[in-house]
């Protein structure tokens, strides 16, 4: 073992140690290898930065933009909607639908940000169906990392490892050679916790998986008393609200009628529009109105202003809670609106959103609340575009936000543009299936088609990109190249070749998954096929067989990460919602570890030859 492999080995213990104590931040250490590397001269400037270059750190960061259109577009909650319709009251079907979809839609979005979609609609119906919550949150968990194993793309070890198949100068994988593997994986799955959920919560803590200290719009109407004053009114052809603006009708002075959204026909369907003083009304609108004081006559009101009532479902505009927003401030000792009322503060004209309601004292205040005098200790409910409520958390000069309700999360602010999101899905899909293009070009196009539909803009697409990932990749494919150039890789392999190559392929599979898996319980499951791929391929060539199920086997350890809470992001999701402890997963997830190394050892081999 010469200096240089030693310094490489000190340098990779060194950096396991900092993933596994997280004293340093996993991308800043990615980052000090690099530096590292040059200073020390065991890579070359152009070596050590040779990740910056590579087309699947590219394709990764597409994807988030494409995950995060399909978000954006509402099409994942309405995955979520669907599966809760289609469920109805059964938990075995429940269960199913939930691992189906949450690994139907991870193979194309990122799995952690599934779950997190995920984690709010199964809170409600297991409250809905009176079920601990922990019962449907592990299968949640491991079908998103599940996912990982259906697409080329659903995962980054995916891609490392067959970057690392295409740097050998072997063919890579298809966008769809993971399916197999992946469906195989995910029935076994589904049958696994079928059998297994009623071990998923402890005797004793029934009912206890619920979610805790998040407020939702429902509990906001009622601490509010707004139960009873919402309506949706159209606007009458004949009705003299039309060419006028909100601020000329004075509707909120005069009938205590307050504009909180407005419904409009374009392009043969109804958008919501945000309010504002200058919104001018056009026949057929139809108003999302506050009615604030009692003792107004709706339909004398609606008589006079030439206004029809609409079915309104839900309590207080709720079914419309994706368009709709709420939150709750409180003033602070120095705001500039204590002593004042809402309309002397023109609240909607500084904010762009409605208050409809004051607490003071723990008590809501009733009747004509736009000429209240505002007073310390105040909290207030507003209304309006979810994008404006969020600015106020910058407002800190006048108001604290005390937060946001729990029908944020499904907040899909360009939902309108959800089939111009499927068509840009569906055309990276194919791009990648027929491989006219590369992948990473097909992802681009997709992205770049994502914005000039609408939907994503740039600030979001950025946004979404989860940097810390990339810059793990980047930091940890120069270890793969120093190994190789110091000779780590043959020693290693040699190593195995010596331990079970007389064994045959399998036990080899067998012992690469064992391997895999154990690297990936202390880091990421990304940093673990980075240095697991050139093991297993050099594996293969020492034994003179095929690399491609190695490869596979490294591809489908890497995402097995099913056996702590720390050793996956979806796993730490649901870990709370759930309300496990460490051993719960322990208990559960080693023994379907080892179900699906005994699967892929059988059944990788009948897929990919050796």
């Amino acid at each position: 073992m010469n200096s240089e492999l030693i310094w490489v080995l000190c340098m990779l213990v060194g950096a396991i140690y900092l993933f596994i104590t997280n004293k340093v931040r996993m991308d800043v250490v990615a980052l000090g290898i690099v530096i590292l590397f040059v200073l020390s001269g065991t890579l070359t400037l152009p070596e050590a930065l040779a990740g910056f270059s590579d087309p699947n750190v590219i394709l990764i960061a597409a994807l988030f933009v494409v995950g995060e259109g399909l978000v954006r577009t509402g099409i994942a909650y309405q995955v979520g909607d669907a599966l809760v319709k289609v469920a109805g009251s059964s938990e075995t079907r429940l269960l199913v639908l939930l691992m189906v979809a949450v690994a139907t839609l991870g193979a194309v979005m990122s799995s952690t940000g599934v779950v997190a979609i995920f984690i709010p609609v199964v809170l409600s119906v297991a409250n809905r169906m009176g079920i601990p919550a922990g019962r449907l949150m592990m299968p949640l968990g491991f079908a998103g990392l599940i996912s990982g194993m259906m697409t080329l793309v659903a995962t980054p070890p995916n891609m490392v490892v067959n970057s690392e198949l295409m740097r050998h100068g072997i063919q890579g994988f298809g966008f769809f050679g993971f399916t197999p593997m992946g469906v195989l994986i995910l029935g076994l799955g589904v049958l696994y916790m079928l059998l297994m959920r009623n071990h998923l919560v402890r005797e004793g803590e029934e009912g206890k998986g619920k979610q805790a200290g998040r407020s939702t719009m429902r509990d906001l109407i009622r601490d509010y008393r707004l139960a009873g004053r919402a309506r949706r009114l159209a606007i009458r052809p004949d009705s003299p609200l039309i060419g006028q603006t909100l601020d000329e009708l004075q509707l909120r002075a005069r009938y205590g009628a307050n504009v909180i959204g407005l419904e409009r026909w374009r392009k043969f369907r109804r958008v919501m529009v945000t309010v504002s003083g200058v919104t001018e009304f056009q026949a057929k609108d139809v108003l999302l109105i506050d009615m604030s004081d009692p003792e107004v006559d709706i339909r004398e009101f609606c008589s006079e202003a030439r206004l029809e009532p609409m079915i309104l479902r839900g309590e207080y505009f709720s079914d419309q809670a994706r368009e709709v927003g709420m939150a709750e401030v409180a003033l602070i000792p120095e705001s500039r609106l204590l002593g004042k009322s809402i309309r002397e503060v023109a609240f909607r004209t500084h904010y762009g959103l409605s208050v409809v309601g004051i607490r003071r004292g723990g008590e809501a205040l009733t009747g004509k609340l736009v000429d209240e005098p505002l007073q310390m200790g105040d909290s207030l409910l507003v209304v309006g575009n979810w994008s404006l409520i969020r600015q106020l958390q910058v407002k800190i000069r006048d108001f604290l936000l005390l937060g946001l309700p729990a029908e944020v999360d499904e907040m899909a602010p360009a939902r309108s543009q959800a089939i111009h999101a499927l068509i840009c899905l569906g055309v990276m899909i194919a791009l990648m299936v027929t491989d006219p293009v590369p992948n990473v070009i097909a992802a681009l196009i997709a992205c770049l088609l994502m914005g000039k539909f609408r939907c994503i803009d740039m600030e979001s697409a950025y946004k979404s990109i989860h940097w810390p990932t990339l810059l793990l990749i980047v930091g940890m494919l120069p270890f793969a190249l120093a190994l190789q150039k110091t000779g780590g890789v043959d020693l290693i392999v040699g190593g195995l070749i010596s331990a079970v190559g007389d064994m045959g392929p399998r036990v080899m599979l067998a012992s690469l998954f064992v391997l895999c898996a154990a690297i990936g319980l202390f880091i990421s499951n990304t940093a673990t096929a980075v240095l697991m791929a050139p093991i297993a391929l050099g594996t293969a060539q020492q034994m003179g067989v095929s690399p491609y199920p190695f490869a596979m086997t490294i591809a489908i350890a890497a995402s097995a990460a099913f056996m702590t809470p720390v050793s996956s992001p979806v796993n730490t999701l649901v870990l709370g919602p759930g309300n496990y402890k460490f051993v719960d997963f322990i208990r559960i997830g080693v023994p379907f570890t080892l179900l699906v190394m005994v699967v892929s050892v059988i059944a990788i081999p009948w897929f990919f030859p050796f």
